[in-house]
Parts: structure tokens; sequence; C-alpha cells
């Protein structure tokens, strides 16, 4: 007998996208399907194209017409993304971006940077459309961190008469510092109204069009910073940087628990704990655990929120870091590779959360 649309797309309704516990047909994830013959094509539509599923779900969905359509059909499934919100569409502010993702830390010297400007160019791979916002007003590392110290971005004149910034582009990533702004070697000793309104400008008045991913990375501490973001704009999640260190975890934990406030209710997507053990390049399967072991890990179970991942301190990932080329741009290296899959694990993460919580709200506190 002839294969049916209804023949394929009852198959696929047998396979579920792991994650989100329902099948591809209810998700709306299959489209495009066309029958020759005993050649079967369609698209499965991804969640994000840093999927770490894709090739569980290419096999799922060719098993199941293998099984319930026709053991010899020839089938092609091509697999592609359009990546989640949980944004309203008529969003006033940043209204061409999905997801705006805050990466703290509560203690500074953790690496948080690091992981984060590594994270945005690894999504960046994927073939998503990233950004990034250097929150960390006192202390700004991205123009270094991506080689671009001496670059400025220019003010021009938008469609609605408003002044905008375009921001400065590098590794695939759109990317706003105070440090473009101002000299590298003076420090910026501002009150905490100056740094919100900075940070403000950067949301508001920065040209971001349209993107997947908003990173911001955000200083240490629960200052006037974080409030100003939930204020401004609905944050679709926050990581967590820490090291297992007693210190940095207490920190961590801090800040971890001003997302879960009632008032601010911004959801905790996972925790990422970096210098998990230090492994000496001579050494490569040796493991010292310099400041301690588990604690990331440990604080995750407490929480309830998954362990992303574990970053090894590793001197590479330090040099590529001061010499402006990320370590995740060396790609098949051991430190690129523990990036492309924490940065897969975050977008996972996204997807889920998109899918099963409410949207965020813009918070609105009383002064």
């Amino acid at each position: 007998m002839a294969i049916t649309k209804e023949d394929v797309l009852k198959a696929l309704s047998y396979v579920e996208e792991p994650d989100l516990g329902k099948d591809l047909v209810t998700l709306n994830m299959i489209e495009d399907v066309h029958i020759d013959g005993k050649t079967v094509s369609f698209s499965v539509i991804l969640t994000t194209p840093a999927c770490p599923l894709k090739e569980l779900i290419h096999n799922a969905c060719v098993r199941a017409i293998h099984t319930m359509v026709d053991k010899d059909a020839d089938v092609k499934v091509n697999l592609t993304s359009r990546v989640t919100t949980a944004r309203a569409a008529n969003s006033a502010v940043l209204s061409g971006v999905k997801n705006i993702i805050a990466i703290a830390s509560g203690k500074g010297g953790v690496g948080k940077s690091t992981v984060t400007a590594n994270l945005a160019i690894a999504l960046a791979r994927t073939g998503a459309k990233v950004g990034l916002v250097d929150a960390d007003i006192s202390g700004p590392s991205m123009p270094l961190m991506f080689g671009v110290e001496d670059a400025r971005p220019h003010v021009f004149q938008g469609p609605d008469g408003r002044n905008l910034i375009q921001p400065i582009e590098k590794f695939g990533v759109k990317l706003i510092s105070i440090g473009f702004l101002a000299p590298s070697d003076s420090a910026i000793v501002w009150r905490g109204p100056m740094a919100s309104s900075a940070l403000k400008q950067f949301i508001t008045e920065v040209d971001w069009g349209e993107l997947d991913y908003l990173l911001l990375d955000m200083p240490p501490g629960t200052s006037d910073i974080h409030l100003t973001l939930v204020q401004t704009v609905p944050v679709t999640g926050a990581l967590i940087v820490t090291t297992p260190q007693k210190v940095a975890l207490a920190d961590a934990q801090k800040g971890l628990q001003m997302f879960r406030q009632p008032q601010i209710n911004v959801p905790v997507l996972g925790i990422v704990e970096n210098m998990a053990w230090f492994t000496p390049a001579e050494l490569p399967d040796n493991r010292y655990y310099i400041f301690g072991e588990g604690g990331g890990k440990a604080l995750a179970e407490k929480h309830e929120v998954p362990l992303l991942g574990q970053l090894p301190l590793v001197q590479s990932i330090r040099e590529n870091g001061d010499s402006g080329t990320p370590a995740i741009t060396e790609p098949g290296t051991p430190a690129a590779l523990l990036f492309e899959h924490l940065a897969e694990e975050l977008a996972r993460q996204v997807s889920i959360r998109n899918a099963v919580a409410p949207r965020t709200q813009i918070v609105e506190m009383n002064s």
C-alpha cells in the first residue's frame, strides 16, 4: 500500500521529545512532510540549534517510520531549529530578543566572565544569534577576553529617530561593555544609580536586532545592577557559577536565593562548578582538588537545580582568555569540548523552562 502523510504523522506521534515529555506531533515539531514512493522526508523543528539530543531524536524518527509504516522506507530527516521563548509577543524592551539569561556568581574571582564568554561563542557556533552585555560596570573584562580592547562602538540614528549604539561583533557574538566607552587604564568609580543607568542604556539603547540568546555577565554580589536588570526586562533565567570552595559556595547560594525571592522569581537554570579540579597539561588524566571537591554538585542538589557542568582549572583556558581568543575558538580541544557541552546543556534548560514554567514578569518593587 502507498505510504500516506497520515501514516507518517501517526508513527511520529509515538516519538517523544525526551526533555518536554510530549510527542513531536503534539509539540508541532514536524513540518514539510513529503512522500515520493518509498522515500519519506520531513523536518523536525528542534527548540534550539544547540540541542544535545539531535542524534537520539533523529534515530527515533527513523525507527518509528520503519517500525510502523514501512521497513524498507528511505527516511530523510531534516533537523532544523526554532529557538523558543517565554516572552510576550508585544514586549516593549528588547522585543527582538527571545531569551535573556543572567550569569551570576555572588563572589568575584570564580571565572564567571570566562564561562560567559565561552558560552556565548559556543552558542553562536551552533547557529544561534547571540548577544552579550558586560554588566560588570566596575570591572569590565569582555573587551580583553574577546580581543577588542581598542574597539569603539559608533552611534547612529534609528528608524524612530532615537540614537542607538551599534554593538561590537566578534566570534559571531554582538557585544557591549563600558570598557569600550572608558579608557582601559582608568577606574570607573560610580555610585549605584550611575551604574544602573549604564546598564539600562546597554539594554534599551543598543541595536541588538533579532537574538536567540542575550547573556548578561553580572557583577559579584547582589546589588543595584541585579535589581535594575529584573526591573527593566523579564529575565528568562539565571545561571550560577561557583567554585567548590566553601567561601564561593556561600556567596553563590546568596546569588541563587536572590533570584528565587518571591518578588523577583527568576528561574535558576542551573549551576556551573568552575575550577572543579586542576589538571596539568602533562598529566591530562590526573585531578587535584585544589578548591575542594563536589561543592557545586552539593549546592545543585540542595536547591534542586541541574548541575550543568564541571570545568577543570586548566592553564590553557586562562591563557586563551588573556590573549583574547577564548578556549571555545579552538575546536576539538578538551577545553572547547567542555564548553560545547555546557552550551548544549544551558540551551536545553532554557527550552525546558520555556515549555513548563510561566512567563517571567518584569519585577515591580517599591523604592
